[in-house]
């Protein structure tokens, strides 16, 4: 267990490392560039990933839901105060004049949101199947290098949130497991709502909106129950 987590842990710090060095050599109206490409491509992934649902219901309430429970709990604010603290430990901002909290930020959303990382992870602890998430660290280490670029050092930090996030959900699958095999169609539809945040980022990412994406996360795990009754 939670080999497929350590290795994607090990390929976001390594692309960011990489990225960092690429950063003090491209310079900034490239990285711009390239950061509003990654939205783009942000978008057609989560685009891609809310195709997989039967039950368009089950999203629109796991989001409502989601978003006044994650309201209620300021966790967008939890989360950035948190960046903010570390940046103050850090005393440096990013490349670009963008801060580490940023960079952390966009990095954690991106990196923990997205439904290879909720699959894979549940993959991870209730088969020992890594397989997914092996293919996810090989795309985190190409886009963590991209973004440690623009964004700096607060992405590399994002490797902690991933390391958390996705131990967190294998440890629990095993625990979870009698209700997700009651309840297959869940995973499928937590991956649509896992997407339909991963589009948000997107559009945050290219400048269109200023989502607070971070208080519709409790959304993605919503669909484990709401599947019982619909």
């Amino acid at each position: 267990m939670l080999v497929g987590t350590l290795v994607n842990t090990g390929a976001v710090i390594a692309g960011s490392l990489l990225g960092l060095l690429l950063g003090n050599i491209l310079p900034e109206r490239l990285r711009d560039t390239v950061m509003k490409g990654l939205g783009l491509c942000t978008l057609f992934i989560g685009v891609t990933g809310m195709l997989d649902g039967t039950n368009a219901l089950i999203t629109i309430l796991s989001i409502a839901l989601g978003a006044v429970l994650g309201e209620l709990c300021d966790l967008d604010g939890r989360l950035n105060r948190f960046a903010e603290k570390l940046e103050k430990k850090f005393q440096r901002g990013t490349a670009g004049g963008v801060s580490l909290a940023e960079g952390f930020v966009t990095a954690t959303l991106l990196f923990c949101v997205g439904a290879m990382t909720i699959v894979g992870a549940l993959n991870d602890g209730l088969t020992g199947n890594h397989e997914m998430l092996f293919t996810k660290a090989t795309l985190d280490f190409v886009s963590s290098m991209i973004f440690a670029s623009s964004l700096g050092f607060g992405v590399m930090l994002a490797a902690a949130a991933v390391l958390v996030i996705e131990g967190g959900i294998a440890c629990l699958a095993s625990v979870a497991a009698p209700l997700l095999q009651q309840n297959p169609a869940a995973i499928p539809e937590m991956t649509v709502v896992g997407s339909v945040l991963i589009v948000g980022l997107g559009l945050n990412m290219l400048g269109v909106t200023k989502l607070k994406v971070m208080n519709y996360v409790p959304a993605i795990f919503l669909p484990v129950l709401l599947c019982l009754f619909l």
